[in-house]
């Protein structure tokens, strides 16, 4: 019995042993394996320091990384400085480079497989990179020059890429290598920020949608205002928009920016002071990359979008600028009549003419190549059957500004090297899409503003609704004049703001845009600088920073009078928490979360059930449009929408009590616990980290609480779910007292290598405004020498 048991015993001891050497194994493995994965990911890292031959340069060039990462180019001519300029971005940001040139063109199919099929369609269908090819031939031979000398400089790091096989990890995970990179490429992704900045296509497409589907005063409820020539309604079945527009690619509604201009007779340098801060999608790397160029011909520093060159925003030695978007209406939908013998031929001033049939064969990852055609009418492609056989005898063509030649890098490479304001305005007559709200600082002591870019004349019409193709009566003809675009220098308020608000007067006698932006950002920036004079460089960052919510501040009191007869315990505590409110989007407080759900779920109450989800993202301005259906109906006039919801007390009821729920369900009954910041998170999402478990590797920082909302000053704009993904993509602020010196923060940092110190080292910045400054004469940091 004592051997049995000591057999047993010793079996439990080597069971034990067996165990702890297993797990040590395995812990050992582990670790190796992740040792091993670190050096593979870390090998990649782009050099920084010593030298690099250069197959190309005429002469030596200097580059030095300073410690946030920004790239300080100095060449001995404008061949080497792009040619450097092309080789620096593509060490930090090639795959950024690559997706974007694909996304633009119509090719994400290629790398990423099927489910990127419609978004290529889509794009195949609006032709940018079509527009971009064309546009080739408008420029001079010395920009073209430019074009050639940047794509030499990525050429030459791919080609490293290629001969010591250190590609990026994200080339290995999609399994490919990038193509040559083409002077073509980057036209491209500048054609793609047109895009990004919209045109209002859709909002017309919406209207027309209404129209088909509700009563005319229900619909025009909706309208920013009553058409001119309404309405243009085919038959109430001719389109089915639902099916056409489902895979529609919508760029995000926010997309905007803050920008300012403060005289020196109210700075405390005695000098101008310009902000910019552009609103755009938030993600890993930033979609802007900070750099230096410097040449004998240029000296300039700001910021670029990666793979394009030159700097599109920022200062030299004598000038600063900044934009924000205009928003013009720079689209139409026209209806076109098909004819029923031939399907290519479209009716125009009682005569069929043929429409150009581009082939545009998509490939597709592991599948065979679609054949992909694109049918391009007098006014442009036929959008409305990308996705769907929308109807047989009428369909939708778009025409847009930017499907036309233009030449903006053109325009960048002369503003780079502007002096003052006359050169900078000279500069852009080339600068024609996306129209831009652009502010102009000097340290002559000179402010300006200027809305640039073309902006159509209408023959007839006025861009709420889609028009007849079939005639000539809808044609443009022509452009606003550029000397008498909207323009203001050295105003006498001893400043110049824009957030995307309107930006002319109703007598100005052109037609620009029926969508602006909401005017609490505009409204808070203009307060705060009529309030202040002895500005400085950092009373302007606090002000980008400026959480306050003007929307709160006009529609609370609105709610508490009219939302009446709340029983439920935690809805009158979460009224008392308003009541009690700054209204400062401040992440740590209750009021906050409930104000902005409580907006949000106003028009979840009023349309989702009349209107569907596909049209309802079509839907441009709809919170400028509820802000009017609450006010109209707080002044005893309420619009169809609300009245046969039954009257605003039941819609404020109904969205309170849905709010509530959704808080309680995801922060708990105690409204004092209630916290914006557990909702509203930041989060710099990179392209493959919605893969899992890809996320731990690109993303590894989590989201990260963060206050202000879409109406302040600080931009910072949610998804359904709370996760803040739009916002100040880039923060500039520059005392021209200064012009050596600019403050940055680029969200969440220069490289997109995620084993760089780079990666990932603004996130806190970008939550707290902890700007960083970049100088002209900088010579501390990694110096990296490129020789031929």
């Amino acid at each position: 019995m004592e051997s049995v048991l000591q057999n047993q015993k010793k079996r439990k001891i080597n069971w034990k042993k067996i165990s702890i050497w297993t797990i040590s194994i395995i812990i050992v493995l582990v670790l190796v394996a992740y040792f091993a994965a670190n050096m593979y990911i870390s090998r990649s890292l782009p050099k920084t320091e010593g030298e690099i031959k250069l197959s190309g340069l005429n002469a030596k060039v200097n580059v030095i990384k300073d410690k946030d990462g920004v790239p300080h180019i100095d060449a001995e001519n404008e061949h080497d400085l792009y040619m450097a300029q092309g080789y620096i971005q593509a060490q930090d940001r090639l795959f950024q480079m690559d997706l974007s040139r694909r996304q633009a063109s119509g090719e994400l199919s290629e790398v990423v497989g099927e489910s990127a099929i419609n978004r290529d369609k889509y794009f195949r269908t609006l032709g940018l990179r079509r527009a971009a090819t064309a546009s080739y031939d408008e420029y001079s031979t010395q920009a073209q020059e430019t074009l050639q000398w940047f794509a030499d400089g990525v050429n030459a790091y791919m080609k490293e890429l290629k001969d010591n096989g250190k590609w990026p990890i994200e080339f290995t995970i999609l399994g490919y290598k990038p193509r040559e990179w083409t002077p073509i490429d980057s036209l491209t992704i500048g054609k793609y920020m047109a895009f990004d900045l919209g045109g209002h296509w859709e909002d017309q497409a919406f209207r027309y949608y209404l129209l088909q589907k509700f009563p005319k005063d229900k619909a025009y409820d909706l309208f920013p205002s009553y058409p001119k020539d309404a309405p243009y309604i085919i038959s109430k079945d001719t389109l089915n928009l639902e099916k056409s527009f489902a895979s529609v690619v919508t760029p995000p509604e926010f997309n905007g920016s803050n920008d300012w201009v403060v005289s020196g007779q109210k700075t405390k340098s005695g000098k101008p002071i310009l902000a910019d801060d552009p609103h755009l999608s938030l993600g890993t790397p930033s979609i802007w990359y900070q750099m230096q160029l410097k040449a004998p011909t240029v000296n300039v520093s700001g910021v670029i979008f990666a793979g394009i060159p030159g700097i599109i925003l920022g200062h030299n030695e004598e000038i600063a600028w900044g934009v924000t978007n205009t928003g013009p209406d720079v689209q139409d939908l026209y209806i076109e009549k098909r004819n029923p013998k031939e399907k290519n031929q479209f009716l125009y001033n009682k005569k069929w003419e043929n429409a150009e049939v581009v082939k545009e064969p998509i490939k597709v990852k592991d599948q065979k190549t679609i054949d992909y055609e694109v049918t391009i009418t007098r006014h442009g492609p036929v959008i409305s059957e990308f996705a769907a056989d929308s109807g047989k005898d009428t369909v939708l063509s778009l025409q847009w500004t930017a499907l036309q030649p233009s030449n903006e890098l053109e325009a960048v490479l002369q503003m780079n090297k502007a002096g003052n304001w006359d050169e900078f305005e000279k500069a852009l007559e080339n600068f024609e899409t996306p129209t831009q709200n652009f502010v102009f600082s000097s340290k002559d002591g000179t402010i300006a503003y200027k809305a640039n870019g073309k902006i159509p004349i209408r023959k007839k019409g006025d861009g709420l609704l889609p028009v007849p193709g079939w005639t000539d009566e809808y044609e443009w003809t022509g452009y606003i004049p550029f000397n008498e675009l909207p323009k203001t220098v050295n105003p006498k308020e001893g400043f110049i703001s824009t957030a995307n608000n309107k930006v002319i007067s109703d007598d100005y006698p052109y037609h620009i845009s029926h969508n602006w932006a909401q005017p609490y950002r505009q409204m808070r920036i203009q307060e705060v600088l009529k309030s202040k004079d002895q500005i400085t460089a950092k009373d302007m960052q606090d002000l980008q920073m400026d959480k306050l919510n003007l929307q709160a501040k006009e529609f609370v009191p609105i709610f508490l009078k009219h939302v009446g007869g709340i029983q439920n315990k935690i809805e009158k505590e979460a009224l008392v928490s308003l009541q009690n409110w700054n209204f400062i989007d401040d992440k740590d407080s209750a009021a906050p979360l409930i104000f902005n759900m409580w907006m949000r779920n106003i028009p979840e109450i009023l349309f989702n059930k009349e209107i569907s989800k596909e049209m309802l993202g079509k839907f441009g301005g709809q919170k400028q449009a509820v802000d009017e259906l609450i006010r109209h109906a707080a002044e005893g006039k309420p619009g169809p929408w609300i009245s046969e919801y039954g009257g605003l007390e039941k819609v404020l009821q109904d969205s309170l009590k849905l709010t509530v729920l959704e808080i309680e369900k995801k922060q708990g009954d105690n409204v004092k616990k209630w916290e914006w910041g557990k909702y509203h998170q930041l989060y710099f999402a990179h392209p493959l980290s919605s893969v899992k478990p890809l996320n731990y590797l690109f993303n590894s920082d989590g989201k990260i609480p963060v206050g202000g909302s879409s109406v302040t000053v600080q931009a910072a704009a949610n998804k359904e779910d709370g996760t803040v993904d739009h916002g100040a993509s880039w923060r500039f602020v520059i005392d021209t007292n200064d012009m050596n010196t600019g403050y940055h923060i680029v969200g969440p940092g220069q490289s997109g290598h995620i084993k760089s110190e780079w990666y990932h080292n603004q996130l806190k910045a970008w939550t707290e405004g902890t700007y960083h400054a970049t100088k002209l004469n900088t010579k501390k940091g990694n110096k990296l020498v490129l020789s031929p």
